[in-house]
């Protein structure tokens, strides 16, 4: 029964991608290292990504023997920037993980070009751009692989969960077969993330949000909860339990939000056209980007300050939901840079956004107004 109802959200989320291939697992990161042991990668080999990304995407990379290459980001979109991506190629290049930061697609024309010169695959990072679009075609369907994060912060949660899509029929035979190799989370996991998820259902709102991940991060330390990321994880030695498959629960929460996530898309571009507005309104500078060329879906809005701190410290009191993505080059700020081969002055542009950058909610639970009180609380700090 366990593996009918994860074929089943399997197929699901690559029909609607018009994809051939999906694959499901316990989360976005286990996703990933599914892709890169398909493909190969191991000791001498270089994954190149972008210097403005979460530590658990670098985690694969080193758990297979490979080095993370960073490439510094546009200041706009915060993606990898092309102009500096083929500096960064050596013959030990196999990988480049294009990372849709925030709901903006990477420039996938130069991203590929790039790629395609020097017979290097490419994997989207889709963790958050679910729906997102590059000159009309969906993020995720450009690499030979995308992987998908169905975390709590995420497009749409599953509590934890990933997905590999692929439509390139060997790797995708090679997926499958790593994907025998993984073990079951334990009826323990499965149990403690099944109330996970209905709490979350029941409680957790923009007002919440703030005092209840204080609580659930202590409640993780003490492995009360099943945490996004574990202590274990914060070091480049990958443990016993981390290749793990998803759960039947995840499956059947995530078949209930794909019939769910047309109206989300709906309400994030909604959402996010209403912050560019009521920003625009207050001279605060809104969202840069295409508009001929992508077409993002938000799963958080970023906006730069000059005392990220401070409006981190002071927006729960104020009930605001305030999102600090990315607070170092690889968040979180208790990463050991050094240990992911990332040093001081690597990525510029990467580091400065990382002081300055902090993310509104667009989730389907932000009302407009949750909007326009938390674009009043932002614009009682200066523009960075």
């Amino acid at each position: 029964m366990q593996k009918n109802i994860i074929s089943k959200y399997e197929s699901a989320f690559a029909n609607w991608f018009k994809c051939s291939n999906a694959f499901a697992f316990w989360k976005g990161r286990v996703a990933l290292y599914a892709i890169l042991k398909a493909l190969g990668v191991g000791k001498g080999d270089e994954v190149i990504l972008p210097g403005y990304t979460c530590v658990m995407n670098v985690n694969p990379v080193k758990y297979l023997g490979a080095k993370p290459v960073y490439v510094d980001i546009e200041p706009n979109t915060f993606n990898i920037d092309p102009a500096l991506l083929e500096t960064k190629l050596t013959p030990k290049t196999k990988v480049i993980i294009a990372q849709h930061t925030y709901g903006y697609p990477c420039n996938m024309d130069a991203i590929m070009s790039i790629a395609a010169k020097a017979s290097v695959f490419v994997i989207e990072d889709c963790c958050l751009a679910l729906g997102s679009t590059y000159k009309g075609k969906l993020a995720g369907t450009f690499g030979i692989a995308a992987y998908f994060s169905f975390q709590w912060n995420k497009p749409f949660t599953t509590g934890l969960g990933g997905m590999v899509l692929t439509n390139n029929v060997e790797l995708a035979q090679k997926i499958c077969d790593v994907q025998q190799s993984a073990c079951l989370p334990s009826t323990k996991e499965v149990l403690m993330l099944a109330a996970q998820l209905a709490f979350y259902r029941a409680f957790i709102y923009p007002r919440t949000t703030a005092m209840a991940q204080t609580v659930f991060r202590a409640l993780t330390r003490k492995g009360v909860v099943v945490g996004s990321s574990s202590n274990a994880e914060f070091n480049p030695i990958m443990a016993d339990d981390f290749f793990k498959m998803i759960s039947n629960i995840q499956a059947r929460s995530g078949l209930r939000q794909l019939q769910k996530l047309n109206q989300s898309i709906t309400h994030r571009k909604q959402m996010s056209l209403l912050y560019d507005e009521l920003l625009s309104s207050k001279n605060w500078p809104s969202r840069i980007y295409d508009k001929q060329l992508i077409d993002p879906v938000m799963v958080r809005y970023p906006v730069r300050i000059k005392e990220k701190n401070k409006a981190l410290a002071e927006a729960a009191s104020h009930g605001i939901e305030l999102g600090s993505w990315f607070e170092c080059p690889l968040h979180p700020i208790e990463t050991p840079l050094e240990a992911y081969d990332y040093l001081p002055g690597m990525c510029p542009q990467a580091e400065k956004a990382s002081r300055e950058v902090v993310n509104l909610p667009v989730h389907p639970r932000t009302s407009e107004k949750t909007a326009r009180k938390t674009v009043d609380f932002i614009t009682t700090f200066k523009p960075a």
